[in-house]
């Protein structure tokens, strides 16, 4: 239950300074939004916090697609897969449910909590097939580094710094395409609080949820193969 808690916490780390940031910080309120910059930040550093902070509790997955891969490449039990996954949705959902609270005591006109999104809801218009490659690339990318570089005892105390610089990498690329998902918990509890007034989010987070755990699935697996190879060498 340790591990469980710890994932709950970290996953609902990410999502309220995350998704917080894109609500808050770019509502116009502010006289100079922080942009595409900051909310790959707001990612990267919550990140960074949770691997220093839950990191030796609970691996700070906080991510289903994560989970997934160290699932598929044997470093994660069934059971505790999980109980990370439920842990890691819930944590997003109330994360997510939040964010609405708190914009209930402000005054200024806030719209949205951050929903992932193809179409009409992408910045740049991406289509859905367009989205799908863009997640399971986007996630490929991230779930490799993570296996890499908690592959190697030496590499602990650089680890969080590494994974958390490259959620932010790949915030500034994803975030114009689709927000950015790679994580399905993530898109889940924005498109699922925010169902009433962005339905169209909750009717594409299929994509945010499958795509994410397809790119994880290739990366375990190529890891397998160039770790296994490794190895051998």
């Amino acid at each position: 239950m340790r591990k469980y808690l710890a994932e709950f916490i970290g996953t609902f780390v990410l999502v309220l300074f995350g998704c917080g940031t894109a609500v808050f910080a770019n509502s116009g309120a502010l006289p100079a939004p922080i942009g595409l910059l900051g909310i790959s930040f707001a990612f990267g550093l919550s990140i960074v916090a949770m691997a220093y902070s839950i990191g030796n509790i609970s691996g700070c997955h906080v991510n289903p697609a994560v989970s997934l891969a160290m699932l598929l490449t044997g470093k994660l039990s069934v059971t505790d897969f999980i109980g990370y996954i439920v842990a890691q949705f819930l944590g997003a959902t109330a994360a997510s449910a939040l964010i609405p609270a708190i914009k209930g005591f402000a005054t200024a006109n806030i719209g949205g909590l951050g929903q992932n999104g193809y179409g009409a809801l992408s910045a740049i218009g991406l289509d859905m097939w367009g989205a799908i490659i863009v997640e399971v690339v986007l996630t490929f990318v991230f779930v490799l580094v993570i296996l890499g570089v908690t592959s190697k005892e030496k590499y602990s105390s650089v680890a969080g710094l590494v994974i958390g610089f490259t959620l932010t990498l790949i915030h500034i690329l994803g975030i114009p395409l689709t927000g950015t998902s790679v994580n399905p918990a993530r898109s889940f509890g924005p498109a699922l609080v925010g169902m009433n007034t962005n339905p169209d989010a909750f009717a594409q987070v299929w994509v945010f949820i499958l795509a994410p755990l397809v790119g994880a699935a290739l990366a375990a697996l190529v890891f397998k193969v160039l770790f296994d190879k490794a190895e051998e060498k």
